[in-house]
């Protein structure tokens, strides 16, 4: 049996708090389908982080799919199109949710994990022979990205910049935007985002809630009959106020995103530190809570004994990447055991070689 799992940053149910504000809110009556009090309060909380200048509206869904789903048909005309890296969620771990909206994917090889402008100026010039050709309408990226890196904020002040000249819509999709938020690579902010990006979604799900992330609209025409959309996709819960008291909770007087998501990214890089100590080497620089690693096969499947994790591919005809995730309830003590089974491991093929 699996002592530990790495898998992923939701395998916990809920951080405890947010299971208490839910079970003492159990037996009020309120409105329906996000008209309710704790939706209201959520949204104030989540605004007064977005800056002054937001003028936009906040919707609550259950899911990540939904969250990229709804914002992206609500963003598109039947021939418009997404452009996104190779290595996007949208792209690799959605089943062709977008596609299955009728909309074409667009995609170009990432930089460390990111678009760049110069890959996204290749696609339009690529994607050009109207009308013959689906029209590119909307950027993608994900932040942190899906290798775990972090959009600096020069980084996404010049793909908005690029978008704005060349007539697109920038989307950021936001699961684990908690962890890129709190990385010690980061220099934007909530606000940051709110202003370069015309829409985004803040992730909970990864961030310690049961369910739940928030579609945050910030172009102001965007923002008009988005309900109706959330409506359309499956995404208005009639009973809205789970979701708001979620992130009521999240963005509370404990400030619960941001730390847990410190937490999940503090035991990533010492989980990452462990495994560089014992001879093995990372793919890439952790930022987040994702640990990528390139270990031999023969360890993989001694670990497996004992953890949980995902093997991403191979990389040679002995080794294998390997992904790690930490949550904001990983354990120091589940950390260390895994270092401790590596160095036992590297103990063992010292004195058998």
């Amino acid at each position: 049996m699996t002592t530990f799992s790495f898998l992923d940053d939701y395998s916990e149910g809920a951080h405890p708090d947010i299971l208490s504000a839910l079970t003492a809110s159990n037996l009020e009556q309120q409105r329906p389908y996000g008209d309710d009090d704790y939706c209201a309060d959520a949204t104030a909380r989540v605004k007064a982080r977005l800056g002054d200048r937001f003028q936009g509206a906040i919707h609550y869904v259950a899911s990540g799919t939904l969250a990229n789903i709804v914002s992206i048909a609500a963003c598109l005309r039947p021939h418009e199109a997404v452009i996104a890296a190779t290595s996007g969620h949208i792209v690799t771990r959605e089943a062709g949710a977008i596609e299955a909206t009728g909309h074409k994917l667009i995609v170009v090889p990432p930089v460390d994990g990111k678009l760049t402008p110069q890959s996204i100026e290749t696609a339009l010039d690529s994607n050009a022979h109207f009308p013959h050709m689906a029209k590119p309408r909307l950027i993608y990226l994900s932040n942190a990205t899906e290798t775990g890196t972090v959009y600096t904020l020069a980084e996404l002040r010049a793909i908005s910049t690029l978008a704005r000249q060349r007539g697109l819509l920038l989307f950021v999709d936001g699961a684990r935007l908690g962890a890129a938020l709190a990385s010690d690579q980061n220099d934007a902010t909530l606000a940051d985002i709110a202003s370069l990006a015309d829409i985004f979604w803040i992730g909970g799900t990864k961030a310690g809630a049961l369910i739940g992330e928030a579609i945050v609209v910030c172009h102001p025409e965007l923002a008009v009959d988005f309900a109706f959309h959330l409506k359309q996709r499956g995404a208005m819960l009639a009973k809205g106020r789970l979701l708001g008291i979620q992130f009521q909770a999240l963005f509370g007087d404990k400030d619960l995103f941001f730390q847990n998501a410190r937490h999940a990214n503090a035991m990533a890089a010492r989980l990452a530190a462990g495994i560089v100590a014992n001879g093995h080497a990372l793919a890439s620089e952790t930022a987040t809570n994702l640990v990528f690693a390139i270990l031999p096969d023969t360890v993989i499947e001694a670990m497996k004994r004992d953890f949980d994790f995902y093997v991403w591919e191979r990389t040679d005809a002995s080794r294998s990447l390997v992904r790690l995730v930490t949550s904001w309830a990983t354990d120091v003590r589940q950390v260390d055991a895994f270092v401790a089974r590596l160095a036992e491991l590297r103990g063992q093929a010292r004195a058998t070689g």
